[in-house]
């Protein structure tokens, strides 16, 4: 039925006159049997009081106005259930509303809950561990400390290949060096660097 359902096809005034003359129980029984003079009558009858309550529980008014429109697709398609001795036709419909508004209240809840958790997330991912921090801080200054202890050709070889990103072929280039100097440079280099960081080889 979908958002035509809201359309209505307004019966013929016999017909009409007929349904908005009934009692909303009545017009709900003949809604079960597919009476659609009857559902354009209930519709009339009880949509202020439906959107009324929507907008009590929602207060916005588009998603207000979106949950009346499903209540009474459900009305539409749950109408063979209402039994009339269990209970009046407004209050099964009222019943009917204040549940499909909880719900929308439930599932924006539960956006917000997984947005937030979400962004706490993001949140944690994107801030250093503070003893993270440290210890890299630490770390950076006890080799900055090594690399001042090499010869300045060794250095310059290992900063040109490690922090410059370039091949030992382009440091030789860039040095005007034999890339067997530019290899044994770095060779040696990172020998006293493990030297001093105590790094096991």
């Amino acid at each position: 039925m979908g958002s035509a359902m809201l359309v209505l096809v307004r019966p013929e005034s016999e017909t009409e006159t007929t349904a908005t003359a009934a009692t909303p129980d009545a017009l709900l029984v003949r809604v079960g049997a597919g009476d659609q003079a009857a559902f354009a009558a209930l519709y009339d009858a009880m949509a202020p009081r439906v959107l009324g309550l929507v907008r009590r529980l929602l207060v916005d008014v588009a998603q207000s106005e979106e949950v009346a429109q499903e209540v009474f697709l459900e009305i539409w398609q749950q109408a063979p259930r209402f039994d009339a001795g269990k209970g009046s036709a407004v209050s099964w419909i009222l019943t009917l509303t204040h549940r499909r508004a909880v719900d929308r209240v439930r599932s924006a809840q539960s956006a917000r809950d997984r947005d937030l958790a979400a962004g706490h997330r993001e949140l944690a991912a994107e801030v250093p561990d503070p003893s993270e921090s440290v210890e890299v801080r630490i770390e950076h200054e006890r080799v900055a400390r090594a690399m001042g202890g090499l010869a300045g050709p060794q250095r310059e070889s290992i900063e040109l290949a490690y922090y410059g990103g370039l091949t030992q072929r382009e440091i030789a280039e860039r040095l005007d060096v034999p890339l067997g100097t530019v290899k044994t440079r770095i060779r040696d280099g990172m020998g006293r660097l493990r030297d001093a960081l105590g790094v096991t080889r």
